[in-house]
Order: C-alpha cells, then sequence, then structure tokens
C-alpha cells in the first residue's frame, strides 16, 4: 500500500516543482531575476584567448581589446574621427628647422655666403611682401654657432664567415653654423620659400666631407657606408616638428599612484628598447627626443617632417613605477630567480604582463587561461565610473557555441556574422548593428606585367564587374561599394568620385580599343595570344574564394580567360605576394584613421617584402604621398588625399570592390544611460559613431530589466 500511495504521489509533487519552476525560474526574457548583479555585468565571447595584457606588446585581438578598457592614451578619437585628449588635456606643434651655413656656396647675386649676411639677407626678405606668410609665422631667428659633437654610428659588413654582422664606429662632426628658425606652425615648404634667398643649389652643393671625421683604421667598405650616410649625419636642412602636451591633473593607475610626465617618457623609452621588441617600435621611430617640461608637461621632438606620428600617442601609458629596473630587480628577487635567468629578465617576462594595472576605466581582476578574464570598473576613474559593474570576456572558441550562448542570454555579444545578422533584425528582443570599418576588399593586379599595364586594360576589367553581386549574395546587403583607397567614413574620402559602372559592353569596347578582339573560342586574342592570367587569394576565406569564382565569370562573358588558385595563408604570401611572383590578387585592408599611404602605394615600396605588392608606380602620385605625410595643416591634407584618390581611381591598380560593414547584434535591454543632476535617469538607443565603433560609448551602457520602448 506504501508503495502505492508513493507511485502516486511522486509524479503529483514533481508536477508541482515543475509548475512552480516554470513561475519562478529566470528565462531570457527576466533572466535578471534571479540574479541581480546580472544586469551590471557584460560578458564578451571571444574565440580566442587574450596572449599579453601589455598594451606596448600585445599584438592580437583578444588582447588589445581587454587592454583598451584597462590602459589609457594621452590621445584617442572623438564622434568625428578627431584627436581629443584623454591623459593629456591640450597639445601644441610648433617647429624648430636648422639651415647649415654653407661657407662654399654664393648668393644669387655672387656674393660668398657667411653666417652673419646669410642671417642679414633672411631677416631683410621677412620684410618683403614675398616672404608675409613666413614672418607672419615666425616667432624667432637667429644664428647659432658652430659645435663639435661625437656619434656612434652602426654600419652592417659581412665577417670572416660572410655572414652579415653590425660593427659601431666613433664619428666626430664639426658642426658649422646654422640659422635657427621658430616657427608656430609646421611648414614643410619652409626652405623652398628661401629660393630667392639662398639659391636652388645651395643644399646640393654642400659638401659633408670637410666636418666629419672617422677612424682611419676603419676599412674601405666601412668609409664607403658611412660617407652614405653623412647627408644624415649632419643635413643641410633640418625639420624638427615639436609637441608639447599638457597632462591631466589628479588621475591615478589602478593601484593609487598618480600618473605624470615620468609615465610618458618611460612608455616611449620601453617600446624603443629593443629588448623589449615592441611591434609598436615603428610607430615611434620619427622621434628625437622626449623631455620632461615638469610634473605635467611633456615635449616631444621630431627627426623630421611627419604628420602622422601624433597619432601614435593614442597608445596605452604605462605605470613606470610598475616597470622600471627598480620593479624589475624587486620581481627578479621576489620570484628567486637563477642567476642566468635575471640576465635575460625584461618586461616581456613580467607578471604584469598577466596582471596588468592601468588607469584605464576598468581594472584587472582575474585572468582563468582559456576559460575567462574579469575586469571589475574602476570607481575613481577621472572621468566618472562606467554604468557596468563587471566585465567577462569568455572563450568561446566555436562558434556555433557562442550563437548558442548568445541565444541563451549567458553572453551579451559575439562576433554574429552576416548571415547570422540577417536572421536577428526581424526580431523584437534584439538591436543591430551595421557600420562602416577602416577596411576594404579589393583585386590587385601586378602592374609589372605587360598584360595588366595599361590603365584601360585595368579599367575594362573593373567594369566587367557587377559589384552588387558581391553585397547581395556574399554579404548580405552588410557592404557599401568603394572607389578608392582611403576608408569611406573617413574625411581623406573623395565621395564626388564616381565608382566604375557596370558596363560589358563598354569593357568590351576598351579592350577592343587596346586591339583584343574574339577569336572563334570567344576568348579576348590579341598577335597569336589569349588573354588570360591567373587569380589567387589565400584559402581559409570562403568570401575571397566567392570573390573569385564571381570575377571570373564575369570576365568570361566578356572573353577575359581567368584561372583560379587559392593557397594556404603562409605560402600565400610567402611565395607570392611577397615575392610578387603573380598575375592578380584577391585581399583585403585593414586601414587606420590617418592619410598616410606611403608604405602601400609610393614607387619605392614596391620591392620584395614591403607592401605596393602589385607595383603602382605614378610619380605624381609619388609627390602627392610624400606631401601629405609631411603636412600638418588638416584642410590641406584632405585637400592632397582627395587629389591621390582621384588620381588612385583613374589608374585603377586594384578594383576597389566594397567596404564589409562591422555588424553586431545586442539584446535590445542593453541601452544608453543618461543621468541629470539630480540623478534622475533617461535611456537612449545604441548607436555607432562615424568611426564605426559602438563601444564609443560603452561606458554608458547598461542592461534594464525591461524592454524599452525604442
Amino acid at each position: 500500500m506504501t508503495i502505492k500511495r508513493l507511485l502516486l504521489i511522486i509524479p503529483i509533487v514533481l508536477t508541482i516543482v515543475l509548475l512552480q519552476s516554470y513561475f519562478w525560474v529566470p528565462t531570457y526574457e527576466n533572466q535578471a531575476s534571479g540574479n541581480p548583479n546580472r544586469l551590471v555585468t557584460y560578458i564578451e565571447g571571444s574565440i580566442g584567448d587574450a596572449k599579453i595584457l601589455n598594451p606596448i606588446l600585445n599584438a592580437d585581438g583578444a588582447s588589445s581589446a581587454i587592454v583598451s578598457h584597462v590602459f589609457e592614451g594621452l590621445l584617442d578619437l572623438d564622434e568625428d574621427l578627431s584627436l581629443r585628449g584623454r591623459l593629456a588635456t591640450d597639445w601644441e606643434i610648433t617647429e624648430k628647422a636648422y639651415l647649415l651655413v654653407n661657407l662654399k656656396s654664393r648668393f644669387p647675386d655672387g656674393v660668398v655666403v657667411s653666417g652673419a649676411e646669410l642671417l642679414r639677407r633672411i631677416q631683410q626678405g621677412l620684410t618683403q611682401t614675398s616672404f608675409s606668410e613666413l614672418g607672419s609665422h615666425l616667432t624667432s631667428l637667429r644664428l647659432l654657432p658652430a659645435h663639435r659633437h661625437e656619434t656612434v654610428v652602426s654600419v652592417s659588413i659581412q665577417d670572416n664567415n660572410e655572414k652579415p654582422t653590425i660593427e659601431t664606429v666613433e664619428v666626430a662632426i664639426n658642426v658649422p653654423e646654422r640659422v635657427e628658425f621658430t616657427l608656430d606652425h609646421v611648414d614643410q615648404d619652409l626652405f623652398t620659400r628661401l629660393t630667392p634667398i639662398i639659391g636652388k643649389h645651395y643644399v646640393d652643393h654642400f659638401s659633408h666631407e670637410p666636418y666629419i671625421s672617422i677612424p682611419s683604421e676603419v676599412s674601405l667598405e666601412i668609409q664607403s657606408q658611412l660617407k652614405a650616410q653623412y647627408p644624415e649625419l649632419l643635413p643641410v636642412t633640418e625639420h624638427n616638428p615639436q609637441i608639447v602636451f599638457d597632462l591631466r591633473k589628479g588621475v591615478t593607475f589602478h593601484d593609487g599612484h598618480e600618473f605624470d610626465a615620468g609615465d610618458v617618457k618611460f612608455t616611449y623609452e620601453a617600446i624603443m628598447d629593443p629588448k623589449n621588441l615592441s611591434p609598436r617600435t615603428s610607430d615611434f621611430e620619427p622621434i628625437k627626443v622626449v623631455e620632461i617640461v615638469d610634473s605635467h608637461t611633456v615635449k616631444v621632438t621630431y627627426k623630421r617632417l611627419y604628420s602622422p606620428a601624433i597619432n601614435a600617442w593614442m597608445m596605452h601609458i604605462l605605470p613606470e613605477h610598475l616597470l622600471n629596473q627598480q620593479a624589475m630587480n624587486l620581481e627578479m628577487m621576489e620570484r628567486e630567480l637563477s642567476t642566468e635567468a635575471k640576465k635575460n629578465f625584461g618586461m616581456r617576462d613580467s607578471e604584469f604582463n598577466r596582471h596588468p594595472i592601468g588607469a584605464g576605466r576598468f581594472q584587472f581582476v582575474e585572468w582563468q587561461g582559456d576559460e575567462f578574464i574579469h575586469l571589475q570598473r574602476f570607481d575613481e576613474y577621472w572621468e566618472g565610473p562606467a554604468q557596468y559593474r563587471e566585465y567577462y570576456m569568455r572563450i568561446i572558441p566555436d562558434l556555433l557555441t557562442q550563437e548558442m550562448e548568445f541565444l541563451a542570454g549567458a553572453v551579451d555579444y559575439y562576433g554574429a556574422q552576416p548571415h547570422q545578422v540577417a536572421r536577428y533584425k526581424d526580431n523584437p528582443a534584439y538591436q543591430s548593428f551595421s557600420s562602416l570599418g577602416f577596411g576594404f576588399t579589393y583585386i590587385g593586379y601586378n602592374n609589372r606585367k605587360p598584360l595588366f599595364a595599361d590603365a584601360k586594360i585595368r579599367q575594362a576589367l573593373g567594369m566587367a564587374i557587377n559589384i552588387d553581386d558581391f553585397l547581395k549574395y556574399l554579404l548580405y546587403g552588410e557592404g557599401e561599394r568603394i572607389t578608392g583607397p582611403y576608408p569611406q567614413n573617413t574625411e581623406w574620402y573623395d565621395h564626388s568620385i564616381t565608382p566604375l559602372p557596370y558596363d560589358p559592353d563598354a569593357a568590351l569596347a576598351l579592350f577592343e580599343e587596346m586591339g583584343w578582339q574574339r577569336n572563334a573560342d570567344g576568348w579576348l586574342e590579341k598577335e597569336g595570344k589569349i588573354f588570360e592570367f591567373n587569380l589567387i587569394t589565400n584559402s581559409g576565406n570562403p568570401i575571397r574564394k566567392n570573390v573569385m569564382t564571381i570575377a571570373q565569370n564575369a570576365w568570361k562573358n566578356i572573353g577575359v580567360k581567368c584561372n583560379t588558385q587559392y593557397f594556404e595563408w603562409a605560402i600565400f604570401l610567402k611565395d607570392f605576394v611577397n615575392t610578387g611572383e603573380f598575375d592578380a590578387v584577391v585581399l583585403g585592408w585593414s586601414m587606420n584613421i590617418d592619410p598616410d599611404l606611403y608604405q602601400i602605394w609610393h614607387s619605392s615600396q614596391a620591392g620584395p617584402q614591403q607592401l605596393n605588392f602589385v607595383g603602382y608606380h605614378n610619380p605624381r602620385a609619388d609627390d602627392l604621398i610624400v606631401r601629405i605625410r609631411q603636412e600638418y595643416n588638416r584642410a590641406r591634407q584632405r585637400e592632397l588625399a582627395h587629389q591621390l584618390h582621384a588620381l588612385i581611381a583613374e589608374d585603377q591598380p586594384y578594383t576597389f570592390l566594397y567596404s564589409p560593414l562591422s555588424t553586431r547584434v545586442l539584446d535590445k535591454k542593453i541601452v544608453l544611460v543618461d543621468s541629470d543632476e539630480e540623478g534622475n535617469e533617461t535611456y537612449g538607443k545604441i548607436y555607432p559613431t562615424k568611426t564605426g565603433d559602438e563601444l564609443f560609448y560603452f561606458h554608458r551602457w547598461r542592461k534594464l530589466e525591461f524592454t524599452p520602448n525604442f
């Protein structure tokens, strides 16, 4: 009887429990009911774990995402892609420039040059109308006396085994008198403006040998290399742009130590220290010296004109007191390292890289490898604390698992692909964003090959392709057409330039104009040769593979024979791209805010292992590229960039295809929070800025218990 009763009672009890759980167990819609902290905890899904949480050392996306929350730079970009102050409240860019007195030269009227006469003539010239622009920006002008200094120069030679080795040589330089110019802005045309005074060949006729002394015992090979460096060791004209940063006072690192100018100088020195192997070295190489003016003022002097240099100061600043030599010595002692380990110990070996301390809005709490990284908001942050109290990056290598976790509400964000975003657009529980980033996809032609040497041929190939097919079938509408080498959401991109039309008939007419005619098999032929080439890309990227297929079919329709291949990434780069041994490639660029395109498009960068691997060469483009990177006036820089954009669009060294949109899907309960002086809150929709970055306002994000009506 007892067993019979139990068999009747147990199902009833289970039914009651299940019914009760239906009402009290949190669902996706009311997931915070059992855990209110979920509303102030943001959880992000990541395919891979971070590698190193030191801003001057990291080079992977997961590490960068964490570092951006923990650390702060002097500058960053505002909503409109303009620089704004962060750890720096203000900055001023001026210039020191120098002109050597060339005693072997003569003025245009035949008078021999001397220091006093050169200074007098420049001063006299400033009173003339033709020099009014220079005079209005010149704050001081003086003649510096001659002086002597020694410097150490490195040269590369072969040892007895014919292996390259570096040897250093001490060189003495007798610097003659110099005229020093101090300007309130940077003027790349300063010395050109002085041509009426000093003559056209003043710089060319300067002889360096009388002023530079090298040891007599060095070999002829080393002497030859040293002489090649004379113009750099003793420049006749020298531009030294300067930036003075006023630093924010009252900012502390997460351990309570106050931020000051020493941290800025230390960060620069740590980046340039070869022992640290920082991937940021090239960004700071143009710097001549960083000087501490006072505890909250830093002066940075540059070796040469290089306007992109200021963007390097978006680099996150390290805490000197935790990473200087004294701190390193203490860590080695506490870890009881061996004598041998101490010899090789450096910043890359420090525990700091797994337990970072910065001055950002969130502070580091915990890192469980391949599981999660936990951050917590820093309540003493100078601009005020974030709305979210906790931040987690969960490591979820499988994309399907990421999506399932997202649908269950266990993560707030994952890297949804365009086809996945399409599934959420009509779901009232989610909000989705599509915004332009800084990347674009293209077909690049090897301009060195006779087949692609003429711009008309490259134009015809572009006109034969319907770019809308890529946008519709590959990106599900998550992309936009582009016409040139700059990101579309920057001021450097010229929106007045129209894209190549999709016009197969006009494309075929261009081929016929160049002497190509269809043969009996339908292929374009000229002088017995078919217009045939290989189009390649890297494996593991299905979108690029599909780009090749669509392009191949489009070209076939006008008689162009295109063969397609794809290779493993390392082989693709090593054997084809880096060597220039290809016909055409499908690739993409991830650009940045700067208008400097020197590495990608200047003809001097078209050699092996360089980034102008398509071999583009146009003297007009070279001149524009150099002027852009030396121009500090933003309006003038924009004008030059538009000229470069138009020129490259006309030459078509690439067929510029599209910029993929950055896609993000979030729970609609995540909103922007605003508070007035009385503490009353209002909620708004999250939206991307001009940068394409929805996270710009992340400090104002919070999850609500309910779905707002907007």
